[in-house]
């Protein structure tokens, strides 16, 4: 009887543990080439005026997150989109991005990535320089069905003392 009495605890025991459900295995290399092709992405879109590639990689809710170096702070995908009419003018052109220092880190579960990198976005108004040149870079990009998007970037100038 006494052994029959361990045996229920024991397997009531077992039975009231929580399995935790094994996570699928996360190639980790092949989804930080996915995230850098999205962050360089978010700048050479502007080469070719990709506005749908463009938005197929930033949140495209009113969760986004953007921080310019002149502290402009862009809050949802409504603001941001406000910004087309400069993009989009003929007298704005995409020359070169050049990214270099880049890290990637991933979430345990591989749905969440954050960055850090240094930036140059070669660009020009009207035939005049309009650059953003050794500008720190860092953002965080969400997986969301199946695909990586940028949820909040922030771009900033160091200041020299």
């Amino acid at each position: 009887m006494k052994t029959n009495v361990i045996m229920l605890f024991l397997i009531l025991g077992l039975c009231s543990c929580q399995l935790k459900k094994e996570s699928p295995a996360i190639d980790i290399n092949a989804e930080k080439a996915i995230v850098e092709k999205t962050i360089r992405s978010s700048i050479t879109w502007a080469v070719e005026k990709d506005t749908s590639l463009l938005y197929g990689i930033i949140a495209n809710d009113e969760n986004f997150l953007e921080v310019h170096p002149n502290n402009r702070v862009v809050k949802g995908v409504t603001e941001f989109k406000k910004a087309e009419k400069f993009w989009l003018d003929p007298r704005f052109k995409a020359v070169k991005c050049e990214i270099w220092d880049l890290q990637i880190s991933l979430s345990q579960d591989g749905t969440v990535a954050w960055f850090y990198c240094m930036l140059n976005d070669i660009n020009e108004w009207d035939g005049q320089p309009a650059n953003w040149e050794n500008t720190r870079w860092t953002g965080v990009l969400e997986k969301r069905d199946g695909r990586w998007q940028t949820v909040q970037q922030h771009f900033s100038f160091a200041q020299e003392k």
